[in-house]
């Protein structure tokens, strides 16, 4: 048995809440992300890894030192570092004569690899080479996709699941104008991925909604897909399973032997003295009564006058 796979009890405080982060919640943190450069990454693979890190800073944690393994062959190594950083997306770059400019982005279901994307880096322009002004760190982007791949292909549309996982950034629950800065845009087109960096200007328009202009910030990057290892339909159907406990309660509704769905509804105790009835005829009171009622000291209601 492994040591991460054994049950710690904490011994300290601090253990103790350590730990507690890392149980199940019914509402996860943000997904944080692991970037893992490989036994023989050029430097095209660590400057990418690099700018990818500075744009998903803080939720990511970059291993310098190389690591030698193939993602591919054997994933053990990657799920023993998901484990212990607790990470559940991982980037891995690697480079080599007959893949050059290697990168393998991929997800994990708990803690084992349950989709991964081989993807070649064909032309890469670092943060660095585009001298215009950054966004400040932790910025959660807007993401735009374009191109009928993402939508009719498969292994596309495995891609942008996945790139919507990796860049996401964390939930929020409003949304103001002035915190849409920056805009990450990927482009599927002729069998290549392109990726774009524009950080959002708002200029004077005269009116209440600003101009809107973009400029590039970097980093771009024009990628073609390789090699992929997908998840089997009821695995990913079982990684997007929510607890019942975020599932809205159905409260008193019950079903009978054919199925048919009866709803009770509870109501206040009715006052039934002030119930507004309809006035009948026959419901008048004779002269014979009247009469009684005038010998009771019972004054009748008088008629109106028209």
């Amino acid at each position: 048995m492994e040591a991460l796979d054994r049950v710690v009890k904490p011994k300290t405080k601090r253990a103790k809440r350590f730990l507690e982060k890392r149980e199940p919640k019914l509402t996860e943190n943000t997904k944080n992300a692991i970037l893992i450069k490989g036994g023989n990454a050029n430097l095209t693979v660590t400057e990418t890894l690099k700018d990818i890190y500075a744009l998903k800073k803080p939720f990511a944690v970059l291993y310098k030192k190389k690591n030698i393994t193939r993602p591919f062959e054997d994933q053990t190594s990657l799920e023993f570092f998901s484990k212990k950083s607790d990470c559940s997306l991982f980037l891995f770059g690697s480079h080599n004569k007959k893949r050059p400019n290697n990168l393998i982005i991929g997800r994990m279901f708990d803690y084992h690899v349950l989709d991964m994307i081989e993807l070649g880096v064909e032309k890469f322009v670092s943060l660095k080479d585009i001298k215009n002004s950054k966004c400040p760190e932790g910025t959660k982007p807007m993401l735009i996709f374009a191109g009928e791949a993402f939508d009719l292909n498969e292994e596309y549309r495995r891609l942008k699941s996945l790139l919507i996982d990796f860049f996401r950034g964390p939930t929020v629950p409003t949304i103001r104008l002035a915190g849409l800065e920056y805009v990450l845009h990927f482009t599927a087109m002729d069998g290549k991925i392109y990726m774009r960096s524009y950080k959002v200007l708002l200029k004077k328009s005269g009116c209440k909604i600003p101009r809107i202009e973009l400029e590039e910030m970097g980093p771009s990057l024009d990628l073609v897909m390789r090699r992929t290892h997908l998840a089997s339909e009821d695995l990913y159907k079982l990684s997007l399973k929510q607890p019942k406990a975020l599932k809205p309660k159905k409260k008193n509704i019950s079903h009978d032997v054919f199925g048919t769905s009866y709803g009770r509804i509870h109501m206040q105790k009715q006052d039934l003295s002030k119930l507004q009835t309809r006035k009948m005829k026959g419901l008048k009171k004779r002269p014979a009564a009247k009469m009684t009622e005038e010998e009771e000291g019972i004054s009748p209601k008088k008629s109106k006058s028209v």
